[in-house]
């Protein structure tokens, strides 16, 4: 396994299969590792040392950028250990990024909003089931709309098509589900998915991504991170909120921790004699 081009499409594969990541996930990869390839150009990928990969670390000053890079860098670099191309296992340490508050609504805010859909139209009938459907449930974009008909059933969803294909299932609001049903019950348009365009065809994340922004101002994903605040602030386990999520560490649920703790300091601020 020598040249550049069957490494790449090795370790696309390895993606695909061993990692089950989604598509969008996987160009993301390759992306780097493509850039990683010509900033080293005739070098061997393979006997490259830290010191060699800092060199190329070195051009970004974002640190996400940096950390982006460098997760698709230590992926590779694992899977060329694991199918043992090489003897050594780089893997550089993060840098360390501070945590910017998830941007969330309330459900005042959300409620607001759905209250301005014209829900005459069939249109409006499913903008207003979507916007539902992904607050009630705190699915990705990508997951509700690779949701189909028979994923809703005695008020649960099955999550099939979670990130990295980990199979959930979690429970949906009776408001949320009368709302697709009615939707539903309204379009005339057979398909087995949900979420459908104006020809009948599956939803693209371009159009749910207009829907959201048209009604709320925000991307489909702030309605997540709403799910998932909405829960923490009212007293949620922690890693209940984990599993609803589909997070795969808790580590990465616990930056909505700090959402209650700023929601405790405000409470102390507003009602507190010494505040």
């Amino acid at each position: 396994m020598s040249s550049s081009n069957n490494l790449l499409t090795a370790f696309q594969e390895y993606l695909h299969i061993n990692k089950a990541l989604e598509v969008n996930s996987i160009k993301s990869y390759i992306s780097d590792i493509r850039q990683f390839f010509d900033f080293f150009k005739e070098q061997d990928i393979l006997k490259l040392q830290t010191t060699d990969i800092f060199s190329f670390l070195t051009q970004f000053e974002n640190k996400r950028t940096l950390n982006r890079k460098l997760s698709s860098i230590n992926a590779f670099y694992d899977f060329c250990h694991k199918l043992e191309f090489t003897n050594t296992n780089i893997n550089i340490p993060m840098a360390k990024v501070p945590k910017n508050l998830p941007k969330y609504l309330s459900f005042e805010e959300i409620e607001s909003a759905l209250k301005a859909i014209d829900r005459s139209t069939l249109i409006g009938l499913r903008d207003y089931a979507l916007i539902l459907f992904l607050y009630a449930s705190g699915c990705r974009i990508s997951e509700a709309l690779m949701a189909k008909r028979e994923d809703i059933n005695d008020g649960w969803l099955k999550i099939r098509f979670a990130k990295g294909q980990k199979e959930r299932i979690v429970p949906l609001a009776p408001i949320a589900i009368e709302a697709v049903e009615v939707y539903l019950k309204e379009a005339s348009m057979q398909s087995e998915y949900i979420w459908l365009n104006y020809r009948g065809t599956q939803l693209s994340r371009i159009s749910a991504y207009k829907i959201v922004k048209t009604y709320l101002n925000v991307s489909p994903h702030v309605l997540r991170h709403s799910f998932a605040s909405a829960l923490i602030l009212g007293g949620a386990d922690l890693r209940v909120v984990q599993e609803l999520l589909g997070h795969s560490s808790l580590e990465t649920t616990q930056i909505y921790t700090h959402i209650q703790q700023e929601n405790l300091a405000k409470t102390i601020n507003e009602y507190h004699p010494l505040a």
